[in-house]
């Protein structure tokens, strides 16, 4: 069967695709940028016993691949192969119906965020401590902890970029729609820019910590902290 995992959530589809590497140990693992049709199949109709049930990762094919000349025949020949095969392919990031469209008998696997982060990454100001504490917490039991502190260290950075009047350096908020850049300037105009910088500077610090090793609480218990804070 031909598996597409994919998702918002990058952490935990990359767990999912990782362990089942791990409990597919006798697998083959072809690079994006050169799977063609001849690779495909050396792998799957080249050596081994007749009817052998054979094992394929591929990441960010679709991704990598989907403007070239020969992705739809590629695609084509994935799907055949995996009706007696098992192929894995892993997307870093959530594909759109479009490119989903371009496989009609494939195994879709998708992992997003939850909406709790975006509730806390929304009441990240001034005063709400307690609830952020909480969002986390409800947070924590369905996403990565490493993809959250992520996502607030990418909100921080983007309300200091607003709040100090420099958002060109920031690509993030280049690809924001107009909306969207104003719900972040307006959460921007609850913080003074030092109190911005603070917060980043501890971010910081964690990231530094969690890095090498040197964070004296989990990962979680040091969010806990900082959110207390806010």
């Amino acid at each position: 069967m031909l598996t597409i995992v994919h998702g918002s959530d990058t952490a935990l589809s990359r767990k999912y695709f990782l362990e089942e590497k791990q409990r597919l140990k006798e697998s083959i693992t072809l690079d994006a940028d050169a799977v063609n049709l001849t690779d495909l199949a050396q792998v799957f109709e080249g050596g081994g016993l007749f009817g052998e049930t054979k094992t394929l990762f591929i990441e960010q094919f679709i991704t990598k691949r989907k403007r070239s000349g020969d992705f739809e025949e590629i695609a084509k020949k994935l799907e055949a192969y995996g009706m007696e095969h098992t192929i894995i392919v892993w997307e870093g990031k959530e594909l759109d119906r479009s490119a989903l469209n371009q496989f009609k008998k494939a195994i879709v696997k998708i992992f997003k965020l939850p909406q709790t982060l975006f509730q806390l990454l929304d009441a990240f100001q001034p005063g709400n401590g307690k609830l952020l504490v909480k969002l986390f917490h409800e947070t924590i039991q369905n996403s990565e902890t490493e993809m959250i502190f992520f996502m607030i260290v990418r909100q921080v950075r983007m309300l200091l970029a607003l709040s100090e009047k420099n958002e060109t350096q920031i690509d993030e908020l280049k690809r924001l729609a107009p909306w969207q850049k104003s719900k972040l300037e307006k959460q921007a105009s609850h913080f003074k820019p030092e109190q911005l910088l603070h917060i980043y500077n501890k971010l910081f610090k964690l990231e530094i910590g969690q890095k090498t090793g040197t964070l004296s609480l989990p990962l979680d218990s040091a969010i806990d902290f900082l959110l207390i804070e806010v």
